[in-house]
């Protein structure tokens, strides 16, 4: 009986987490997160502060991530690390990934599987400004914002 009660009592705390019954669609005031990579987030994160750090009532945010470069030679391992940090954030709608395409296409497989579009072939201004116009474009109706960029950003 205990397990029934606190079975149904998680099963409210998820429906209260996804909105109390809310329409479809990206909530007023929700928050957008990009990652982006060592080499990228200075000129991103500048980018994104020239444009106030909105998108509509979207409040938009830009996480750097560790470098994943040691000694002048990637680290798989934190490459990994990195595109995986992005992908447990459900916020998440970007990843501005590494300079180098081998590097890159390490991560592509990871952040393919959660719907994450990668920009790694333009500096970090550049790509904040293609992600911030992908999410003026993209279906705020949609059940995912993120998957809305990634179709803008194809």
């Amino acid at each position: 009986m205990a397990r029934k009660v606190a079975a149904a009592l998680a099963c409210g705390v998820l429906v209260l987490a996804a909105g109390c019954g809310e329409d479809e669609g990206v909530g007023e005031g929700a928050t957008a997160t990009i990652y982006a990579g060592v080499a990228y987030c200075h000129l991103a994160s500048r980018a994104l502060e020239n444009e106030g750090g909105r998108v509509g009532s979207l409040r938009v945010q830009i996480h750097c991530l560790p470098s994943t470069e040691k000694a002048g030679v990637y680290d798989l391992a934190q490459i990994g690390a990195n595109a995986r940090r992005a992908t447990e954030d459900s916020t998440t709608v970007a990843y501005i990934g590494e300079p180098e395409p081998h590097a890159t296409r390490f991560s592509e497989t990871i952040l393919e599987e959660a719907g994450i579009a990668q920009l790694s072939d333009m500096n970090g201004s550049q790509a904040m400004h293609k992600i911030l116009d992908a999410i003026r474009q993209a279906d705020t109706s949609s059940d995912s914002l993120r998957e809305s960029v990634r179709d803008e950003l194809q």
